[in-house]
């Protein structure tokens, strides 16, 4: 041990320093084990982390839903009207609502750190050697702890490559979007990502010129690559400048403004530009390699198949180790590493069928195999498609982009896929999750009552074309009609 932390040293079974996702649920787990555990977040305002405190998980959706709800988006078609705010006033209720419901949700997460007995540590972690901790305290304190484990869940923070001028007052990354304080006349958006995907739709929502870049080919190129090429199409359709395949050249400033030159030999004048693409790890200042922690090329902590670093006993989970990067897997990285350290039997390893969501408008949401995996992977899959065009409930809505699509296997017809761009499609993917977990056919849908009107009915319209394609190639003979 080293010695000269000794005498001041107070003992823990656990030290997890950040509270977000991963933080907080490991925290609570072995708090549930009957261990004494602390919780160093950097400021009690950041209670949650980025997920619940910045433009991260909670934040960008409100923000998503007070869009839609302050200008009538979804319904200006539909009843030939929606609701006319000066742009000053929807981002001052725009503010205010994300704010109240980030400090709700703060509060939650304070609340399940207190009932679980965890002792919240408020400053800035620095890692020693054998698992000793030193926080500087905001108010100038110094303290030091020691834990058997050490977890870090530090998240991470927008990536600010060179040749962006990010000191400009007219360029912001994501987590500062909402200092644009009104909604602009344009505004450019790099990155295809799902942040960037979110917040191009909700600027087009407010009434905004939005020029979307990515110098991929599609957007989203995990998805799959037909609800890709849909989103972009709807994109367009709701006045969305997408341009894919090219690249920021330079972002410089004239009298007139911004100039966004691409290396196509084309500008764009925005009056803002919004970077959001790619993310760094949050371990600059921790100590790590006096701690003798291992980080690669981004700042992303290398870690095992039970988050464990490097160093003994040390462990990482959530965004500063990299993909997938999801809230919901992050809790669950935090968990298993919890049980590994403390040799206690429990999940071995985070669900293999995760699903994603973006919260765009509209919503694009996937779990398991996309048609391209299947193919890539050799598999004899046949698809099936559930269009909202038909559905009743997403006519009621005004909803009707999008649709339900399936991937199956020809022989057992087992769903291996399921994948949604519509209304809802973050919530409705947990249905084709169930069915993929318990090895489901996709006759599950056919002999399952949905409620009716719904958007979940397109599920069964979904494996009707799937059936219905399946046949046309089959001997077997005729299959049902829906």
């Amino acid at each position: 041990m080293t010695r000269e932390f000794e005498p001041d040293v107070q003992p823990f079974d656990l030290i997890v320093i950040g509270s977000g996702p991963a933080g907080e649920k490991a925290a609570a787990k072995a708090a549930v084990l009957g261990k004494r555990v602390a919780l160093i977040e950097r400021s009690q305002k950041s209670v949650g982390g980025v997920a619940v405190t910045s433009l991260g998980m909670v934040p960008t959706k409100t923000l998503r839903e007070s869009a839609l709800y302050l200008t009538g988006f979804r319904k200006r078609e539909i009843y030939g009207a929606s609701v006319q705010l000066e742009p000053s006033a929807i981002h001052s209720q725009l503010s205010q609502r994300t704010d109240a419901v980030s400090a709700t949700m703060s509060r939650a997460v304070r609340d399940n750190v207190a009932r679980h007995q965890i002792e919240l540590v408020a400053g800035t972690a620095t890692l020693r050697p054998d698992r000793h901790v030193v926080v500087e305290t905001p108010r100038g304190f110094r303290r030091v702890l020691r834990g058997e484990a050490v977890l870090i869940a530090t998240g991470s923070r927008p990536f600010h490559p060179p040749g962006i001028p990010f000191d400009d007052p007219d360029v912001f990354d994501c987590e500062r979007v909402l200092e644009i304080g009104s909604t602009p006349a344009s505004v450019v958006i790099v990155g295809g990502g799902a942040i960037g995907c979110e917040h191009a739709s909700i600027f087009t929502a407010l009434g905004a010129r939005v020029t979307l870049i990515d110098g991929a080919d599609r957007l989203l190129g995990y998805v799959d690559a037909e609800l890709s090429r849909d989103l972009c199409r709807i994109f367009e359709s709701m006045g969305m400048d997408v341009r894919l395949g090219v690249q920021i050249d330079r972002v410089t400033r004239d009298s007139d403004g911004l100039v966004v030159a691409l290396d196509d030999g084309s500008e764009v004048r925005p009056e803002r530009l919004l970077f959001a693409s790619g993310r760094s790890g949050n371990t600059e200042g921790l100590g790590l390699e006096q701690a003798g922690v291992e980080v690669d090329s981004r700042g992303r902590i290398v870690v095992d198949d039970r988050y464990r670093t490097t160093a003994a006993s040390i462990y990482a989970a959530g965004d500063v180790i990299g993909p997938p990067a999801l809230a919901s897997a992050a809790m669950e990285q935090g968990r298993i590493a919890v049980c590994d350290a403390f040799g206690v039997p429990g999940s071995e390893a985070v669900d293999a069928v995760i699903p994603t969501g973006v919260y765009s408008i509209p919503e694009i949401a996937g779990v398991g195999l996309t048609e391209q995996e299947a193919a890539r992977q050799g598999i004899d899959y046949e698809i099936g498609r559930g269009g909202f065009s038909s559905n009743a409930r997403a006519n009621i809505s005004g909803a009707t982009e999008g649709l339900v699509k399936l991937v199956f296997r020809r022989d057992d017809r087992t769903v291996i896929g399921a994948h949604i761009l519509g209304e809802v499609a973050s919530e409705l993917i947990h249905i084709g999750q169930s069915a993929i977990h318990h090895r489901d056919t996709i006759e599950y849908f056919l002999d399952t009552t949905f409620n009716v009107p719904t958007y979940a009915e397109a599920y069964k319209y979904a494996a009707y074309d799937g059936l219905q394609r399946l046949a046309a190639t089959s001997t077997s003979g005729a299959l049902p009609q829906s």
